[in-house]
């Protein structure tokens, strides 16, 4: 039975390059390899066959002979039709992460223990408005993961130590052959460490390590807001083979205040004013996050009237000035008025001109109009 082209096996032109000689054969592994589908004997004709094809093709000599002479010329060079498992050496990087095993073919040395970074730590942290506009030092309690002092991370009684791995032999990993292939898996003995504890430590069973408050200061900035996120570097769960330390996440939550409202680095607040102080100008007292403001209110001024006070609102974040703040006014008419308030007002409504027309619409309204 003839071989089938080495490209039309993989799905790729003559023209491809490395990558995607390399990509096109990851996908076919992955959907024919033995371990997904056991038993298939069809599958695994397909994941020989484009192991093969792969072999060949990323193999720069062997590409050329073959470009050149087709599958005679690589007779006898390499194995089989030309198939060499010399060329799996780095196999782990194809298929290693999805199988859990860096070897395939009995090729390569012991396999790399990679050191793993440890898991990063969320923690939650309430501040009042004021604290989140001036900012401040926050000592925070952390639970996270230690080296046990009894054992200093080892795990055994102190006197003892972890003796090597029976199922292993210390390597971390256990071979086991399937079909045509031998396949290097994660100890679970051992857990890939190479060592197993015969004596463990009293105070943390074994572990290693134990879970502790850990007391940290955190500087809060000026101006954050709810919901802002703070990183400290280092700060999260030890790495589990000497790796680096996962950071902590600090999530904050801003309480509401009760007058203002903080849309971005901009405050904005609502002053209620009587008729007569509408109507005839005043001077209130406006609160701000420092000294309270004097704000001059011109006759005439209408309910829903806005006022802008600059550089009164929040900090920004990294400097660079503040926002402002926006007082919205608000003009009350009383529900109830005494007798000699209703007298008043009666005498002020005959001198005050009476003009009960709709008033005019503006221009927008016009044109909306125009083109319904």
């Amino acid at each position: 039975m003839s071989k089938r082209d080495y490209y039309e096996v993989l799905g790729v032109g003559r023209d491809a390059g490395e990558q995607d000689i390399k990509g096109a054969y990851r996908k076919l592994a992955l959907r024919h390899h033995p371990d997904r589908n056991p038993g298939d004997p069809e599958a695994e004709e397909k994941f020989k066959e484009a192991s093969e094809a792969y072999s060949v093709l990323s193999d720069p000599q062997k590409r050329a002979t073959y470009d050149r002479f087709g599958h005679a010329g690589l007779q006898g060079a390499g194995g089989a039709g030309g198939f060499n498992p010399d060329v799996f050496q780095d196999f782990g990087d194809i298929l290693g992460d999805f199988f859990g095993f860096g070897d395939l073919f009995g090729g390569g040395g012991r396999r790399r223990n990679r050191a793993q970074r440890g898991e990063d730590v969320r923690f939650d942290l309430e501040l009042s408005f004021e604290e989140a506009v001036s900012g401040l030092q926050a000592e925070i309690q952390v639970p996270r993961m230690e080296a046990c002092g009894r054992c200093h991370g080892s795990g055994a009684e102190p006197g003892s130590g972890p003796t090597t791995c029976p199922t292993c032999r210390g390597r971390g990993e256990v071979i086991y052959q399937q079909s045509f292939l031998s396949v290097r898996r994660t100890c679970s003995t051992c857990n890939g460490s190479g060592h197993v504890v015969r004596n463990p430590c009293s105070q943390c069973r074994g572990q290693g390590y134990q879970q502790v408050q850990r007391k940290l200061k955190v500087s809060i900035p000026a101006g954050v807001d709810d919901g802002t996120r703070l990183r400290v570097g280092s700060e999260g769960q030890p790495s589990p083979n000497g790796g680096p330390s996962g950071d902590l996440y600090v999530f904050l939550k801003v309480k509401e205040h009760p007058f203002f409202e903080r849309r971005e680095q901009d405050l904005h607040c609502t002053i209620p004013l009587n008729m007569a102080q509408a109507a005839l100008g005043c001077e209130i007292e406006v609160p701000t996050l420092e000294q309270p403001y004097k704000l001059k209110v011109p006759e005439g001024t209408q309910s829903g009237a806005q006022f802008r006070l600059r550089h009164k609102g929040i900090p920004h974040l990294g400097g660079g000035g503040r926002g402002d703040l926006y007082v919205h006014i608000d003009v009350k008419i009383p529900s109830r008025l005494t007798r000699e308030q209703r007298k008043l007002l009666e005498q002020l409504r005959e001198t005050l001109p009476i003009d009960n027309a709709p008033a005019e619409k503006g221009l927008f309204e016009k044109v909306k109009d125009y083109f319904v």
